[in-house]
């Protein structure tokens, strides 16, 4: 396994063999309609970090080859499969036939704490729009939302940072 600093990311060619060989954990990361660039790249790290299966960028996400994506993701865009999808609800429900369990992370009153249920694989892991959050629909399909606590007066954490607390969280379980 070859384990590359971000420098060496940014330079090195993606080999496709390496890729292919790396063992991806049973995790796919579902973006609705994420829209701040520096989001999607970091999330694109977050996903190679634990070395999730693929990321599904939806809606008006923004998709590679994109610089400002290309250069916070530190190129891990060419290391972790991706998608698009028009619609995220398509995509939940095209996961769910595929028996993959969807947890949203979003604030609401079905919501359960995050460290506090136990997380079925595959896991599909839904982040939403930075003001809007995950549209009420892709809720509804959801087989659990989960929600991280805010004690001080803010209301909420950014999404790569919810996200990446939450996906922790679940690889606790491998």
């Amino acid at each position: 396994m070859i384990k590359l600093n971000a420098k060496e990311l940014r330079t090195t060619p993606v080999d496709e063999e390496a890729a292919a060989a790396i063992k991806k954990n049973p995790i796919t990361i579902i973006l609705d309609n994420v829209l701040d660039t520096y989001n999607v790249g970091s999330i694109f790290r977050l996903a190679d970090a634990v070395a999730a299966e693929k990321v599904i960028l939806c809606g008006q996400t923004l998709t590679p080859p994109n610089s400002r994506i290309k250069k916070a993701s530190i190129n891990t865009t060419g290391w972790v499969n991706w998608e698009y999808e028009k619609n995220t609800i398509d995509a939940v429900k095209k996961l769910k036939k595929q028996g993959v369990n969807i947890v949203a992370v979003e604030q609401d009153p079905r919501s359960k704490p995050f460290n506090k249920v136990s997380y079925q694989f595959p896991v599909g892991i839904v982040v939403g729009n930075e003001t809007t959050g995950v549209a009420k629909d892709v809720l509804d399909a959801a087989d659990m939302i989960v929600e991280l606590p805010m004690w001080g007066v803010n209301k909420s954490l950014n999404v790569m940072v919810s996200l990446g607390i939450v996906l922790y969280e679940i690889t606790e379980n491998f």
